[in-house]
Parts: C-alpha cells; structure tokens; sequence
C-alpha cells in the first residue's frame, strides 16, 4: 500500500509570501498539492485583510487544489511561548473561532478544517470547534474527524512552528519521512513559511518530499470526508 503525503506550509503573510510562491511552484512541478495554514493575525501587526497580495494568491492555490486550514486567530495576542490555543478554556476558544471564520469569510477563504499554532489544542478548544462548525481537527500525532469522533493516529514532521529546524533535525526529519513513505502510512510533513527563506530547512523539504514520492507516496491535502448518501431503495 503507497503512503499518503501531506504537506503543509504556515505563517505565510506578506514577507513570507513569496518563499512560499517558490516553494509552491516546486511541489507544482513534482504534482504535489498543499495545504495552507492561515492565520488571520501575527505578530508585529499583521492582519490578513490587510494585505491582498497574500490572499489573491491563497484563493489561487485553493482554485488549483490546494486546501485552506484556519490556523488559530490572534498569536501576537497571546503570552511568550505559550501556543494560542493551547490552554484555552471553551468557551474561549469558540469566541475566537468565531472572529477567525469571519475573517476568513470575508478573505473568502473559509474552512472547515482547524490546526492549531503549534499543532496543540486544548480540551476546551478541541470542544469548541464542533460548535463553531468545524470538521476536522489537525493535531500533533492525530487528524480527528470531529463529525465521527474518530481519531487517525499519525504524526507530523515539522520544520519551525514549535519544530526545531537546526542541521540534525533537518536530517532526522528526513529519514523518518523515508520510513513512512517505505512503509506505506500517512507521512505529514509541515515547514513554515519563515524557515522556506533558509536554504537548509528548505532543502531537507524538499529532499524529504522527494524520497516519499521515490517510495511511491501519493500527494493528498488535509480534507474531510463527508458521510456517503444512503441510495434509495
């Protein structure tokens, strides 16, 4: 059985935009698709409707294929080295889903999928996305259906967004990604779009999505299944 590829760029917004546009056209020429975690503010003030650039181009790449992921709402509003969702209580959290998929609706660039800064979600948060209508929930080691309540066991390999990015780990995240790609399992690889601007972690990406491919890996986006219709008698 082919591995299933998932590969996944965050933090992207205006001075990070075009190492992702060059990262982009890589996986074009290698027919691997993306999915694009956006956030609707960063750090230093960044607001995501205030810069069209990054989202005509978002709303490009969805239109080729790529998937659209809600990645948090307001990081620069939460305390030093704490993730944005990672302690928040519910009802919290589903204020701040709220404004989030506004944004995103007026960016049209609404989801329904949801991975948190860090990949680290809360009890709380995790509780309140349902409730904020929201499908699939992308964390560190699982992707939980959060219509089904059913969880698939699978890791992420990360570079930056709470991922080292240092020589060694580049070259570990390159082997484990091998590994899985050989043994058939869902390989998700993630890289921010700041570490794309560094040669080495950019490398390492692309090295690691091509040894997938050699091992016969598929390329998917994160997506959400939705319940088969029953036929009619």
């Amino acid at each position: 059985m082919n591995a299933e590829l998932l590969v996944s760029v965050s933090g992207i917004r205006d001075t990070t935009r075009d190492a992702a546009i060059e990262f982009a056209a890589e996986m074009d020429q290698r027919d691997v698709r993306l999915s694009l975690l956006v956030a609707p503010r960063l750090k230093n003030g960044y607001r995501l409707l205030a810069d069209p650039g990054t989202q005509a181009w978002l709303r490009g790449r969805r239109a080729r294929g790529d998937a659209m992921v809600l990645h948090g709402y307001d990081q620069a509003a939460t305390k030093r080295r704490r993730a944005e969702f990672a302690t928040l209580p519910k009802h919290e959290a589903r204020l701040r889903l709220t404004a989030a998929d506004r944004v995103m609706e007026q960016a049209e660039l609404r989801t329904r999928l949801f991975a948190a800064p860090r990949w680290d979600a809360s009890h709380g948060a995790v509780a309140a996305l349902p409730e904020a209508g929201f499908r699939l929930a992308l964390g560190l080691t699982s992707i939980l259906d959060l219509e089904r309540n059913a969880a698939q066991k699978t890791r992420v390999y990360g570079i930056g967004e709470g991922f080292r990015a240092e020589p060694w780990w580049c070259r570990a995240l390159i082997l484990g990604a091998a590994r899985t790609a050989r043994r058939g399992g869902v390989l998700r690889l993630a890289i921010s779009a700041a570490q794309l601007q560094r040669p080495g972690p950019r490398q390492a990406m692309l090295d690691a999505v091509d040894l997938a491919l050699f091992h016969g890996a598929r390329s998917e986006v994160y997506r959400w299944e939705p319940f088969a219709t029953a036929r009619a008698a």
